[in-house]
């Protein structure tokens, strides 16, 4: 997610140019345009109708290439690392986070498709003894650093590589939070040597590898919440809300990254059945314009949406709600 206060444009001109050399490997792999009213059967899904460029005061944006209408289907997209929360860790399958009918004391795979894309990661993450360091998060009500210990076992297993979040921008840190990362980083490396994972396999992971990944991760994941049922029946409502414990997992996204934040946004993100996001319009947007999606809860007031996301992601905003006060 981009943030004017992080960066200054300039140093956003290196990761774009990576961007730009791997543009189509970017688009395909993680979203895809699928509105099958566009698509003929069995034709192969069409390119998403979006580009990301640099804005002028934002960084990276996402712009329409075409006219959308509201309440096309813009793209899907898959998680680069997602991980379940506590709480839902086994109601829920251990790869997609979609809701199982049975809640088992160990982790579950919805099918035997999950299980097998989960099967790298799951080889080395089964071999660990991680009760210290979940203990840690459970008593100090962290979530980031589960899907920091997911991304590290699939770069151990070679399901990922160590740079995959590399071109997300990173939050901005503090010295105190960077000390308590440090603190994480120790208890996961050491859950992680005890075992009998290969040195060569734990060779990226160094302090600065763990802090980098977590800041990337703090201001580019997504709280999955779950909606069920058919988008088109939120859709209709105006709003897509989900009740709190909807809430299955969080997860990080390559092109959802790149979306700016509004109040009033023209596009909106939700998850149906499971961790695969789907962006609609949310109105008529037309060629050139940018999508925008929103951060945080926007039914809050201007001082609390302006407190959170500054604290939250390190920018104040100037959409035209915050402008005239609404």
């Amino acid at each position: 997610m981009s943030s004017a206060m992080c960066l200054r444009l300039r140093r956003w001109v290196s990761p774009f140019k990576k961007l730009q050399l791997h543009h189509n490997n970017l688009l395909h792999p993680f979203s895809y345009y699928t509105t099958i009213e566009n698509n003929k059967p069995n034709q192969q899904p069409l390119p998403p109708p979006i580009q990301v460029s640099l804005t002028e005061s934002t960084g990276r944006g996402v712009f329409a290439t075409r006219r959308i209408g509201v309440g096309d289907l813009i793209h899907t997209a898959k998680p680069l690392v997602s991980h379940p929360t506590y709480s839902s860790l086994h109601n829920v399958c251990y790869f997609c986070l979609k809701k199982l009918s049975n809640k088992a004391q160990t982790i579950q795979f919805c099918s035997n498709e999950c299980r097998e894309q989960a099967k790298d990661f799951y080889s080395v993450e089964e071999r660990v003894d991680w009760s210290a360091y979940d203990e840690y998060c459970r008593k100090q009500g962290l979530k980031y650093p589960l899907l920091v210990k997911r991304l590290a076992c699939m770069v151990a297993s070679g399901a990922a590589s160590a740079e995959c979040l590399d071109i997300l921008q990173p939050a901005r840190l503090s010295t105190e939070m960077i000390l308590k990362m440090e603190n994480e980083f120790s208890l996961l490396k050491s859950c992680l040597m005890n075992t009998d994972v290969k040195d060569e396999e734990m060779a990226f992971l160094t302090k600065q590898w763990y802090i980098g990944v977590l800041a990337r991760i703090r201001i580019n994941s997504f709280r999955v919440e779950l909606a069920g049922g058919l988008y088109e029946d939120l859709f209709l409502s105006a709003v897509a809300s989900v009740d709190a414990e909807a809430s299955v997992g969080n997860a990080v996204y390559m092109l959802p990254s790149f979306y700016n934040h509004d109040c009033d946004p023209n596009i909106h993100i939700v998850w149906i059945e499971n961790v695969n996001a789907r962006l609609k319009a949310l109105r008529d947007i037309e060629q050139g314009e940018e999508l925008r999606i929103c951060y945080i809860d926007a039914s809050l007031d201007q001082n609390a949406r302006q407190t959170i996301l500054f604290e939250g992601f390190g920018f104040r905003c100037s959409c035209s709600r915050c402008v005239y006060g609404d």
